[in-house]
């Protein structure tokens, strides 16, 4: 484990132990999400520097932070503040972006459902747009006309298969997202596309995620960067000026370690593609889980602890409301588990075999299953790690589980830790305005119009 590896898992035992110091964890808060911001920081510097120190001089590149990966206001913000632009996936994602003052020209809209509203606000905004197939392409012809006032272009997929995750793996054969270069007819219609419209000057391209090797990414990359050199040659000049490699590198959810790194795929990338970083073509990056997955915890209270066929249960506030991928699919998102007394202190004690139970109404609701852990006792806590992209963004009302707060932190400077809201953990009274509860007479008195 690094110096930085060491000083992250530090500054999270702090954190953990100053949020029950300062209430915000404990029997009236049960369950709450922090970010260490720091290591946000931290996580977007390497970025930046791994791909300038790949890049000759004067390289046009925009890292845009996948805000799918956490879609909160103010991580977008920090982010920005951090030299980072904004990747969106839907108008919702985009009014966030705009509304964490992310600038128009620093924000990507990529999405495979794209309507005509979207498009027509994008457009206006100057937002960069990737059409993602051949009807939403003329549905831009529609809207542009001969000049285009934002980047655009076109996704395609090199269709060079799957990584470990079926789910996660977006250049297979039959991907829903971008243009399948390999299908009958299809790269030459991307050329066509390009050399009848002058305004096209982006090609994108995204193979995968969590499960997708580095030397698959990099294929995928080396795809994208052939095709931009054929378009050019037909056309006779540079029109595609830019490329949009994705995101995509994983994350070790197994250890503290942090592998790969920015700077080993940015590496590989100068090794594989060598005329990516030659200047020629600016870039765009999409990185989301890489950049914040390990600067995320979900900290959650042991409310009972129980045994059950001679194998121990703790039951936590933390399940499947925070971790569905984890609990549905426990074998491609597992995720390490820490444990703490509570006062927020690392759990001391011989490690025995128990699982960490959410409180969620069915019996698969667990986050780990036969863990060794330090035995976990009534009000100890069970910390979920690596839990800073996805895990705050997807919540799951089953049961009608409140959303929990969630708080970034940081030393202050005497020794101790300092907090700031980044989301409020939500009421009951606003589960219930979100359920209908404004609404609650209108099924028993609707009447149908005519009806005798």
């Amino acid at each position: 484990m690094s110096e930085d590896d060491g000083e992250r898992a530090g500054r999270r035992d702090d954190a953990v132990r100053a949020a029950v110091e300062q209430g915000l964890l404990g029997p009236d808060a049960p369950i709450v999400g922090l970010l260490d911001v720091p290591g946000i920081r931290a996580s977007a510097a390497e970025l930046r520097r791994a791909f300038e120190a790949a890049a000759a001089p004067g390289t046009a590149i925009l890292h845009a932070f996948a805000v799918k990966a956490n879609p909160l206001v103010p991580v977008v913000r920090l982010l920005a503040g951090a030299g980072l632009g904004a990747e969106v996936a839907s108008a919702g994602e985009l009014a966030l972006a705009r509304a964490a003052g992310v600038p128009a020209e620093r924000i990507v809209f990529d999405a495979p459902a794209k309507t005509a509203a979207e498009l027509r606000e994008a457009l206006a905004l100057g937002v960069a747009v990737n059409a993602d197939n051949p009807q939403e392409l003329r549905r831009l012809d529609t809207l542009v006309g001969t000049t285009a006032s934002a980047p655009l272009g076109i996704r395609v997929n090199p269709q060079i298969g799957a990584g470990t995750i079926e789910a996660t793996s977006t250049a297979t054969a039959t991907s829903k997202f971008g243009v399948g270069l390999r299908d009958g007819g299809a790269r030459e219609w991307v050329v066509r596309a390009f050399t009848d419209r002058p305004w096209l000057t982006r090609l994108h391209a995204h193979t995968g995620s969590q499960g997708i090797s580095l030397s698959l990414l990099a294929r995928g990359v080396a795809e994208t960067y052939a095709l931009a050199e054929e378009i050019n040659a037909r056309v006779g000049r540079r029109q595609v000026d830019t490329l949009d490699i994705g995101g995509g590198l994983s994350v070790n959810f197994a250890s503290e370690a942090t592998r790969p790194t920015f700077a080993q795929y940015a590496r590989l990338l100068a090794e594989a593609v060598p005329g990516l970083f030659d200047g020629r073509y600016g870039l765009v990056t999409e990185f989301g889980r890489s950049l914040l997955a390990r600067h995320g915890t979900v900290v959650a209270r042991v409310e009972y602890a129980k045994s059950s066929g001679g194998r121990r249960i703790a039951v936590t506030h933390a399940g499947v409301q925070v971790a569905p991928r984890t609990v549905y699919v426990p074998g491609a998102w597992p995720l390490r588990i820490a444990a703490y007394d509570a006062k927020g202190r690392p759990k001391e004690g011989a490690p025995v075999v128990q699982d960490v139970a959410g409180p969620a109404c069915f019996a698969g609701d667990l986050l780990a299953e036969g863990r060794l852990l330090p035995p976990l006792e009534q009000g100890d806590l069970a910390a979920a790690l690596d839990t800073g992209a996805y895990y705050f963004g997807s919540h799951y009302s089953y049961n009608s589980l409140a959303r929990p707060g969630v708080y970034g932190f940081a030393p202050d400077g005497d020794g101790g830790v300092a907090f700031a809201v980044a989301r409020e953990p939500q009421t009951v009274a606003e589960v219930v305005a979100e359920s209908g509860g404004a609404h609650a007479d209108s099924l028993t008195t609707l009447r149908a119009t005519g009806s005798r």
